[in-house]
């Protein structure tokens, strides 16, 4: 599909800075979703939490954070209230250990886990009566929506109307050379403290497992924590066996249902390899919109917050065209 070159987004001089618009969201947009929360036993003995934001709708969009978030980050609050005002039910995926709950076995989750997701779509099959599934993905989050879209191809559930992915490294080592940068030291030392605080506490839960309590506590890039935890933990070689089997642009020409990659240039987590302008313009479903500004999962415009909608109305407005077609 055609890359959108015309992209709407305008942001005022402020927004223009890329650190500047990655942190405001956080620091500023506040939403308190009333979450139902359900789990989801997996068949592999663990589980995930869901939480639920209705309006009894018959369409549901699936939300995924991003890396180390959660159903209470700020952009899966904001697109919750925002779809939930367009007349869309709202799942926000608690991504393994990531609902407030330790998960049950040794791995957790990581930018590849599509299976989980696969077990959401097959239990709201079963369990309710959407006529209408969409997924959005933020991040890492966004990467295993496209790479589920894609891994499925032509099988994927007639439900499914649209795949959303913001912000998404479609790339997972080019990602992760930007972020060990030192522009970006901070963001990797935050992401650092609460990966490492998790995976000591796997290595405290199985005492007699191979991982290294020294080696995680020692990671100061996420090559050396993939290295140490996340490779071995999933199945993976090492850190670059899973980044190169777990970019979801390598499934990008498998994509057969409508989806969109909106991302900014300025993105400060993301390189040029991130960016699959050539896989986008070959594929017959997938539309990429790439805007020069807009940061890391920012897309602000203004400082007025009840104004800073942009990302989400491009959103909806996107799922609503599918699902007018």
């Amino acid at each position: 599909m055609p890359v959108l070159n015309n992209s709407t987004y305008k942001p005022s001089l402020l927004f223009k800075n890329n650190h500047f618009n990655t942190v405001y969201r956080t620091l500023f947009n506040k939403n308190v979703i009333n979450f139902n929360r359900k789990r989801l036993e997996l068949e592999d003995g663990d589980f995930i939490d869901l939480d639920f934001s209705s309006v009894n709708s018959n369409k549901v969009i699936i939300a995924i954070h991003g890396l180390e978030g959660s159903s209470y980050s700020t952009y899966i609050q904001s697109i919750t209230t925002y779809a939930n005002q367009k007349n869309y039910d709202v799942i926000a995926i608690n991504l393994r250990g990531c609902s407030g709950e330790q998960n049950r076995l040794i791995s957790s989750y990581h930018s590849g886990i599509t299976h989980d997701l696969d077990a959401v779509i097959r239990h709201l099959e079963a369990a309710y009566t959407y006529d209408e599934i969409n997924i959005i993905g933020y991040s890492l989050g966004g990467n295993i929506s496209l790479k589920y879209a894609g891994e499925q191809g032509a099988s994927i559930s007639n439900k499914i109307a649209s795949v959303v992915g913001i912000s998404v490294p479609c790339d997972l080592k080019a990602s992760a050379e930007k972020i060990n940068t030192f522009s970006n030291k901070l963001y990797q030392k935050m992401f650092m403290q609460t990966l490492k605080k998790k995976a000591i506490t796997k290595t405290e839960a199985f005492p007699n497992s191979f991982l290294s309590k020294e080696k995680i506590r020692a990671a100061k890039s996420f090559k050396d924590f993939d290295d140490a935890y996340t490779a071995p933990v999933h199945g993976f070689k090492n850190a670059e066996d899973y980044w190169k089997k777990c970019s979801c642009k390598q499934f990008i020409p498998s994509i057969k249902v409508p989806s969109i990659l909106i991302t900014a240039l300025d993105d400060p987590f993301l390189k040029a390899p991130c960016y699959p302008f050539k896989e986008a313009t070959a594929s017959k479903n997938l539309f990429m919109e790439a805007p020069n500004y807009g940061g890391h999962v920012g897309f602000g415009t203004s400082l007025n917050t009840r104004n800073n909608n942009w990302c989400e109305d491009r959103i909806l407005s996107f799922i609503t065209e599918q699902s007018n077609y």
